[in-house]
């Protein structure tokens, strides 16, 4: 019973994000917003809502912290593996499309973020300001410093056949309503991301499974899955920009749920075990290689070599 609602949670969180994925391709097309904007920070926060919710619950209602850090750290290893399977079945495509150089500049922040979080696991970093980590705040202000970034970024000068935009691609709603149907899809996922703490908490003690562990398959594969859903319908809609903003804007706002946690929970949040720093240290080879992806997205060998690279380091942190 456990596992059959772990299940239908799933599907429907995976049901509403494609709901809005399509609501803000709606909103890329018939208003001025930056994609950068709406892909960076507006989609990628929504799509990180299950990540917030799954983390605050695991600090507030199981004690769970390294579920958090497992949750966090996985969810941005798995959104990176997804996003670089999705561009080698459709490497022809992308390469014809025209990413934002906001973007690279993000994940080179996400990057940096990175090793913040290995001096604090690690004890090289061990400051605690009103009972935060000198961690934390380093992690907010990176983040508020990228969410405006790209709030004000240049947006790509895509033309119309480059975002999958024709004749065909119309629809009778008001901006109005495209933003309150937008709204209730988000509510939604919001909803249902808080049942997947619960399930997880229940399927990890059914198996054994460490918090690290659990947190990084169990919440960090499930909470993942808006994202994985957005980016394969705004592939089909070849909407390669806000694709790519998608992802990088989830990793980085997924890494603010830590100072929250680090702020809500009792207990210590930036925990140890051996399945996290091996999220660490994958994650800090993929982002890398999703840089040069995104940095040489018009030659195909690159994109390739470097989608593949990301797609190893996933299939070995599994392996390990």
């Amino acid at each position: 019973m456990i596992y059959l609602g772990y299940l239908l949670t799933a599907a429907a969180v995976v049901i509403l994000s494609i709901k809005a994925s399509q609501y803000i391709d709606l909103l890329d097309k018939h208003t001025r917003l930056s994609g950068a904007f709406l892909g960076g920070v507006m989609l990628s926060a929504v799509t990180s809502f299950p990540e917030l919710f799954t983390s605050i619950s695991a600090v507030l209602l199981f004690e769970r912290p390294a579920f958090s850090m497992g949750n966090i750290l996985g969810s941005d290893l798995f959104n990176l593996m997804v996003f670089s399977i999705i561009v080698l079945f459709n490497v022809k495509r992308f390469v014809k499309g025209r990413i934002s150089k906001s973007y690279r500049d993000v994940t080179v922040l996400v990057l940096l973020l990175y090793i913040f979080i290995g001096a604090e696991l690690l004890d090289v970093i061990n400051v605690r300001i009103l009972d935060l980590s000198l961690t934390s705040f380093l992690i907010l202000l990176i983040y508020i410093f990228g969410a405006k970034y790209l709030s004000v970024a240049a947006d790509v000068n895509a033309d119309e056949e480059a975002l999958g935009y024709h004749a065909g691609m119309t629809t009778k709603l008001s901006i109005k309503q495209i933003g309150t149907r937008f709204a209730l899809s988000a509510l939604g996922i919001i909803v249902f991301s808080c049942l997947f703490t619960y399930f997880t908490e229940q399927i990890a003690e059914e198996l054994d499974l460490t918090q690290g562990m659990a947190g990084a398959l169990l919440l960090g594969i499930a909470t993942s899955l808006p994202e994985a859903s957005f980016t394969l319908t705004l592939f089909r809609m070849k909407n390669f920009n806000i694709a790519v903003g998608n992802i990088i804007g989830s990793n980085l706002f997924n890494m603010v749920v830590l100072p929250i946690t680090d702020l809500l929970s009792p207990e210590y949040i930036y925990v140890t075990d051996e399945k996290i720093l091996q999220m660490l240290l994958f994650g800090c080879i993929a982002t890398p290689l999703f840089y040069f992806l995104l940095k040489y997205n018009g030659r195909r060998k690159v994109v390739g070599i470097c989608a593949a690279g990301i797609a190893v380091c996933y299939a070995v942190f599994l392996i390990l």
